[in-house]
């Protein structure tokens, strides 16, 4: 499992900035849905926006470190992009927050596992590592009774070259 994530890891640099560029590039208020798609390609979900708009979502999730959230207004025209797994982006996650909350606002998580002895379900994202220790950083979030309790970071740290 950690060659898989550390071989991930370097494939981010190609993966999770293949789409970027390209669509943060599209003029707001001008690109209409079909640049976007022309662009970055079917996005994973769509996002009703209580304003009648949409929000496009790109998740580069198990193996990037980026989810790009597009928001189109009601006549299908950009308004902006942003990474959704960013520290800020991150720093929103609250307890009490539903699962479906923490969907919309991050994109599709990379793996989930239950903790039988604590009742949480822990679902995580791969964030970026660049002032982290180790080769990577997993944001987690603790759900019990299916609201977040807590969220936590997990750093990986490649294996003991003695183990093999």
């Amino acid at each position: 499992m950690l060659r898989n994530l550390m071989a991930a890891c370097l494939s981010v640099a190609v993966f999770g900035c293949a789409f970027t560029p390209q669509v943060a590039r599209l003029p707001p208020g001008q690109a209409t849905e079909a640049d976007v798609i022309a662009a970055a390609g079917t996005p994973y979900r769509r996002w009703s926006d209580p304003d009648g708009g949409e929000t496009l979502e790109y998740p580069t999730q198990p193996f990037g470190i980026s989810c790009l959230m597009v928001r189109l207004d009601a006549a299908g025209r950009l308004v902006s992009v942003h990474d959704a797994l960013t520290s800020q982006g991150l720093a929103q996650v609250q307890p009490g927050m539903s699962k479906e909350a923490v969907s919309r606002m991050l994109g599709r998580h990379r793996s989930v596992e239950f903790f039988s002895l604590s009742g949480e379900e822990v679902w995580d994202w791969n964030v970026d590592n660049s002032t982290g220790p180790g080769v990577a950083t997993l944001f987690n979030v603790h759900f019990r009774d299916g609201v977040v309790a807590r969220t936590s970071q997990t750093y990986v740290f490649p294996p003991d070259a003695d183990f093999f």
